[in-house]
């Protein structure tokens, strides 16, 4: 189906919502971001994914549409960043509408005012949404300056060390959006790594059954073990065995973001994972994600009751 969550999705150790029924999908972003409003077709079908990571600065959104629908109109007195990542997006703001695609690489910024977003299936889109009063503090970057900050917090999302590092991120990131801090020094080259790292990638991603086995992996990846070690380590901050894990609490994540049983069988899903030691696994889990695997569940359970009262569907003509 368009729109599902597959490995390597933007954001995905920080999932939310997937699969998700329209007024879930609304009570989040009312939530996370402060959207009350939206429009989509009616029917059961999910509407997609929601991941997020949130700082005191805002708050950054992935959203992964299954079908088509209209977020907004978002009341904003500051401004908001729209980074096509696949699929037709249109923006409507600041009196203009923007048509983005992900091939033209383009990112949308609206200054303040009404927004409103439209995505269709299979569209994926990042937003980047300061948090109330959080405003331009300074000139703000040129477009493709930060167009480049956007994409370069992408590529370190996927290795991020645990919850404190993807807040401090998500922070720096905002702020260099909003001018609070000089832009032009914080981009890198763009991201594109060595061919043999991304072999050792692709298999930590894809074979979910692997054990790992680091002179397995460097023999796969066509390096040594030496090599395949600090390689990895100088171009993700992270060592192969840290991806690795970071790997396999994604996946008990998403089972229990996806979890809609009377009692969540944690340890199970843990013990799918390799995860033997109960008490060890929390403690990981709380420090890469920034909860306990039960308030993962509980945060879906807590949607409805919360917001769900302005989370209706509204038809789309």
């Amino acid at each position: 189906m368009a729109g599902e969550l597959s490995a390597g999705f933007e954001l995905d150790a920080f999932l939310r919502l997937n699969q998700a029924s329209w007024p879930e999908w609304l009570a989040a972003l009312r939530l996370l971001a402060g959207l009350r409003e939206g429009q989509t077709r009616p029917g059961r079908a999910p509407v997609g994914a929601v991941s997020a990571v949130s700082c005191a600065a805002g708050t950054v959104l992935c959203l992964n549409a299954c079908r088509r629908m209209r977020l907004g109109p978002w009341r904003r007195s500051g401004p908001l960043w729209v980074r096509v990542l696949s699929g037709p997006v249109r923006v409507v703001g600041d009196g203009e509408v923007f048509q983005a695609g992900a091939e033209d690489g383009r990112l949308v910024m609206v200054r303040s005012g009404p927004v409103v977003v439209e995505l269709g299936p299979g569209s994926r889109a990042l937003l980047v949404v300061p948090a109330p009063g959080i405003g331009p503090a300074g000139a703000p970057p040129a477009p493709t300056t930060a167009r480049g900050l956007v994409d370069d917090y992408l590529f370190r999302a996927g290795f991020f060390l645990d919850h404190a590092d993807a807040v401090r991120g998500t922070r720096e990131l905002i702020d260099r959006l909003t001018g609070a801090l000089a832009a032009d020094a914080a981009i890198r080259p763009g991201p594109c790594l060595d061919r043999r790292l991304r072999r050792a990638i692709d298999l930590i991603q894809e074979q979910r059954g692997w054990v790992f086995d680091l002179p397995e992996l460097a023999r796969h990846a066509g390096a040594s073990e030496r090599n395949l070690y600090y390689l990895m380590k100088r171009e993700t901050g992270m060592t192969p065995y840290r991806f690795y894990q970071r790997c396999r609490l994604i996946r008990v994540r998403r089972r229990l973001v996806d979890c809609r049983c009377e009692l969540p069988h944690i340890s199970w899903y843990a013990a799918d994972e390799g995860f033997s030691h109960l008490g060890r696994f929390a403690a990981l889990y709380r420090q890469h994600f920034g909860e306990l695997p039960s308030e993962t569940v509980q945060w879906r359970r807590r949607l409805l009751q919360v917001a769900g009262s302005r989370a209706e569907a509204v038809v789309l003509s």
